[in-house]
């Protein structure tokens, strides 16, 4: 609400940093109801892999975006939740962006698993979760060229681009820690499949790790250059396989698992890779090989 401009010290702007004093006064208006001009007809038709009162499982496909920004008003998964579950709109953010239970965040052409809290109970816990990095993400990624090492660490700190303020960099002027864990999974000839864990959560964290160790994804065109489009993959070759967290009410831990997306599937099936072996956690648990 201090964001949005609704909080006023004495009448003037709050910010978050104001300091409070004895008889201040402090002042909260009501955030305003903006026209809901989202068609049903445009809301996708999502995967659901889990609900129960307090949280839902996602497995997002490429290509959508999460929810409403400037050029992507409709078609967000934020719509197709609202449409399965109309009930997320009571939480409108203070700033009338629609984006209830949403506490992280996919890329657009990235798939797989994203949590939504169902409740503002459960939205509070798990963005605690996430600002304590006590959720625990596991990625498959088809990085160019051959990763020589079978394990190793990406640890440079992510800011702004310094020219380009669509992307993120290493070399960024003000750069935030960023870390992540790379394991080799299999080799090709001119590619490799790796399983990341972040263990920060930083915009395009992976994708731009692994483009500064000179792996940027496969079909990656923002960090992999214009031969991208070239390899045999319309988006960046990344996919959110597995998020675990702990459920809001009852502390247990929850594994929320989406399969490979069907053109990652494909590229490897290609490439003589058996995909359901490589992965089956019951062979050799992902967390052994992240």
């Amino acid at each position: 609400m201090i964001k949005a401009g609704l909080v006023t010290v004495n009448h003037a702007p709050a910010r978050a940093a104001t300091l409070l004093r004895a008889d201040d006064l402090i002042e909260i208006a009501e955030a305003p109801v903006l026209p809901d001009d989202r068609s049903p007809a445009a809301a996708p038709v999502l995967d659901i892999i889990y609900e129960d009162d307090e949280l839902i499982g996602v497995n997002k496909p490429a290509g959508l975006t999460v929810h409403q920004a400037p050029g992507h008003r409709h078609g967000t998964l934020v719509d197709g939740l609202l449409a399965r579950f109309p009930e997320l709109a009571a939480m409108r953010e203070p700033d009338g962006v629609m984006r209830p239970g949403i506490v992280h965040r996919l890329d657009k052409d990235t798939s797989g698993v994203m949590v939504v809290a169902r409740t503002p109970f459960a939205r509070m816990a798990l963005s605690q979760q996430f600002k304590d990095r006590t959720v625990r993400k596991y990625y498959i990624a088809i990085a160019r060229g051959v990763i020589k090492q079978d394990e190793l660490v990406v640890w440079r700190p992510i800011g702004r681009h310094p020219v380009d303020r669509k992307r993120m960099s290493v070399n960024a002027r003000v750069a935030r820690e960023a870390v992540s864990r790379v394991s080799v999974l299999h080799r090709f000839k001119d590619a490799t499949l790796v399983g990341v864990r972040p263990e920060t959560g930083r915009t395009h964290q992976i994708r731009v790790h692994l483009a500064s160790i000179g792996h940027p994804c496969l079909g990656d065109a923002v960090y992999g250059g214009k031969s991208a489009a070239a390899e045999g993959l319309m988006r960046q070759a990344l996919h959110a396989l597995r998020l675990e967290i702990a459920h809001p009410r009852t502390a247990q831990r929850i594994e929320l698992t989406a399969p490979l997306a069907q053109d990652l599937s494909s590229w490897l099936a290609e490439h003589g890779v058996n995909v359901g072996g490589l992965l089956d956690p019951h062979v050799a648990p992902l967390s052994m090989r992240f």
